[in-house]
């Protein structure tokens, strides 16, 4: 079941981020993020009312998802920037599709116009998850980060959404 995450579910996806910040190159960080910091990020999309969905799974968080500003200027306010993390226990199951569907429908609804995924270039699974729901290749930054002893290349991909009736 996918819904909408309750202040209660923030160390459930602490453990997920943290997890991806030390063992995989999903995050471009090197240090494990505190309760503190990950219930701030969750606050700061609640004022600036962005989604944050569980995937619960007999009352444990699967994975979680999100969308925010891809930049801060006004005239990208139609365009977001997603993620999508799923714990390890539930990689391919399908819980990150379902996420990313989520997402997807939520953004159509508040009329955006393009989703934004940056994806490290090695990552052959997300990227044919993204295709699979549509996003299409928009770009690949060179060595844009240095984790686990070796250059990172982040591919960004997006997807074009219904966007707004009058911008």
């Amino acid at each position: 079941m996918i819904r909408s995450a309750a202040p209660r579910d923030v160390p459930s996806i602490l453990d997920i981020y943290n997890e991806a910040i030390l063992h995989t190159t999903a995050v471009y960080d090197y240090e494990p993020h505190t309760l503190e910091q990950r219930m701030a990020w969750f606050e700061r999309k609640a004022e600036d009312g962005f989604p944050v969905f569980a995937y619960d799974v007999d009352g444990r968080v699967a994975g979680f998802a999100s969308y925010g500003s891809f930049r801060a200027w006004a005239a990208y306010r139609y365009t977001i920037e997603h993620s999508i993390y799923v714990h390890k226990d539930f990689r391919k199951q399908g819980v990150g599709l379902a996420l990313l569907q989520r997402l997807i429908e939520d953004a159509n609804e508040r009329q955006f116009a393009v989703m934004v995924g940056g994806i490290d270039a090695s990552n052959e699974q997300s990227i044919r998850l993204h295709e699979k729901a549509g996003f299409r290749h928009a770009g690949t930054i060179r060595k844009a980060g240095y984790k686990f002893g070796r250059w990172l290349d982040l591919a960004f991909y997006q997807l074009e959404l219904k966007g707004p009736i009058r911008p």
